[in-house]
């Protein structure tokens, strides 16, 4: 049996300038149902009120719909040029008062050009025809959703149609949306570019981008979605970038087409002024060299599985202490990649960020007498602990 002994701890001072004594504001105030802002790069929450708080999404749901197309596209199940025929299900006639990219049955559409009218002109019939053309129903394409759902850890979101129209058991939050735009910029990068145009026409009909910050010279906004329903209010995640940083907006149940789009600026430009997002660490570089027990080699190299960022408060961005946790004692056979520790970042004694460390490589079990000699020595450390 794998006997554990208490975490030792390596703590190391990695800047002592002294910080100028200058306060954060507090994020502007909102007036809507749930907000958050978040950086893409580290994940980190800069600002938020009632973010897991279940919601209905609107059209906010085609996110989900065209990230599960993308993800389609990356397996190589679907392409671009593909041709879709349109079910009588996906008519437009079928959605009278809402959203639509006005299709009708048996038109023969590329999944580029549905993927449009999903994104700029957010219609419901291009959501049920892609739904449809990939699982055969839209029932059964929802069930996908839900998959992506839960493989993208939103823990408040369950949909149950495939463009967001307010139907029972609907629900999302405001920081699901922010990790599911978060993933479409990150996993598929073609669906997002979609996103940053502004017109589509189709059927002589020419339709813009509900999305109104991308006008807007004074932010680098290059993507988002809005949404709305009588139930929902009026909603919208957005992206912007400044330099190397960029920020997720999600602003959810406000109460004008007008009030989602300052609000969204509002939220954006607080956190480019106020805080700084960097780059501490890459993926793979070696963090810590420590004992392993009862492998084939004595020590493993430890590191992180992705690359490192510290999105803070631009008044604390010196004056950090890193603290590297190890769970000894690492006993063989450790794979690469598990999980091994972690790594936490803190000013002032307060936890600002924490990454997990994995072994940088695999160390299988030694042999029976190397393991039964380091079964001893761990028996007499624990007796000296």
């Amino acid at each position: 049996m794998k006997r554990f002994l208490p975490q030792w701890i390596v703590v190391v001072y990695l800047i002592s300038t002294p910080v100028l004594a200058v306060i954060t504001p507090n994020p502007p105030e909102l007036q809507a149902k749930g907000y958050v802002l978040m950086d893409h790069q580290s994940g980190a929450i800069i600002a938020e009120q009632n973010a897991r708080a279940g919601l209905a999404p609107a059209s906010l749901t085609k996110l989900m719909t065209a990230y599960v197309i993308g993800q389609e596209i990356k397996a190589g199940r679907l392409h671009w040029e593909d041709k879709v025929t349109v079910s009588e299900n996906a008519w437009s006639a079928k959605f009278p008062d809402s959203s639509k990219m006005f299709i009708k049955p048996k038109d023969e559409i590329s999944i580029a050009n549905l993927m449009r009218g999903v994104i700029i002109q957010s219609g419901n019939d291009a959501c049920v025809a892609l739904a449809e053309h990939v699982a055969g129903s839209e029932s059964a394409f929802v069930s996908l959703m839900n998959g992506w759902a839960e493989k993208l850890a939103l823990q408040d979101t369950y949909f149950v149609n495939s463009h967001g129209l307010d139907s029972e058991g609907i629900q999302t939050s405001s920081l699901d949306m922010a990790r599911l735009m978060q993933s479409i910029i990150k996993d598929v990068p073609d669906v997002y570019a979609l996103y940053s145009e502004k017109v589509f026409k189709w059927n002589k009909i020419t339709q813009y981008n509900r999305n109104k910050l991308l006008w807007d010279n004074s932010i680098d906004v290059d993507g988002g979605k809005t949404g709305y329903t009588s139930n929902a209010g009026y909603s919208l995640v957005s992206s912007a970038k400044e330099g190397p940083m960029r920020l997720i907006a999600v602003v959810m149940g406000t109460p004008s087409k007008r009030a989602r789009i300052s609000q969204s600026k509002n939220l954006l430009s607080y956190g480019f002024r106020f805080y700084d997002t960097q780059q501490v660490a890459k993926q793979g570089d070696v963090e810590s060299r420590v004992k392993v027990w009862k492998g084939e080699a004595s020590e493993i190299d430890l590191g992180f599985a992705q690359d490192v960022y510290l999105t803070l408060p631009r008044t604390i961005r010196a004056g950090l202490d890193k603290t590297i946790v190890v769970n000894e004692p690492l006993i063989a056979p450790i794979q690469q990649g598990d999980i091994v520790g972690k790594v936490i970042w803190k000013s002032e004694d307060k936890t600002v960020a924490s990454y997990p460390l994995v072994s940088n490589q695999t160390v299988e079990e030694g042999s029976w007498i190397g393991q039964l000699w380091d079964s001893l020595m761990l028996w007499v450390k624990s007796l000296i602990n």
